[in-house]
């Protein structure tokens, strides 16, 4: 199971930090990613860290002001975000899964799904 914490209000140009911890055995053996969606739109890839090499994947939309990390030892998986815009408001969902490299960013590769924070950049 995955919990995602962190979301909450926040100014436009400001930070927030999300972490999603994770129950069970491991994540090290498990592409970790943040999707989000917002109101009447559908689910869209955030970021990613590849299991294998830590590789990391995001968005046009947030590279270059979002960082994912993870950290195998805790369970834990962090989405960093900087400036944000009111475009970046969402629920944000963080998921694992095991999907093979061109399909990273495709959210039915991942079979395990934390329960969403809110995530609101006020203008």
């Amino acid at each position: 199971q995955l919990q995602a914490s962190g979301g909450g209000l926040v100014q436009a140009g400001g930070s927030l930090r999300l972490s999603c911890a994770a129950s069970g055995p491991t994540i090290s053996t498990y592409t970790m990613a943040w999707f989000r969606q917002a109101p009447w739109k559908e689910r869209e890839f955030v970021a990613a860290v590849r299991w294998s090499g830590g590789h990391t994947y995001y968005s046009d939309s947030v590279n270059g002001r979002f960082t994912i990390s993870r950290d195998n030892a805790k369970k834990t998986v962090i989405l960093q975000m900087n400036s944000l815009k009111p475009e970046d408001t969402a629920v944000y969902f963080c998921a694992a899964g095991r999907p093979i490299l061109s399909a990273t960013r495709v959210s039915s590769m991942y079979g395990s799904w934390g329960q969403g924070t809110q995530v609101t950049v006020s203008s």
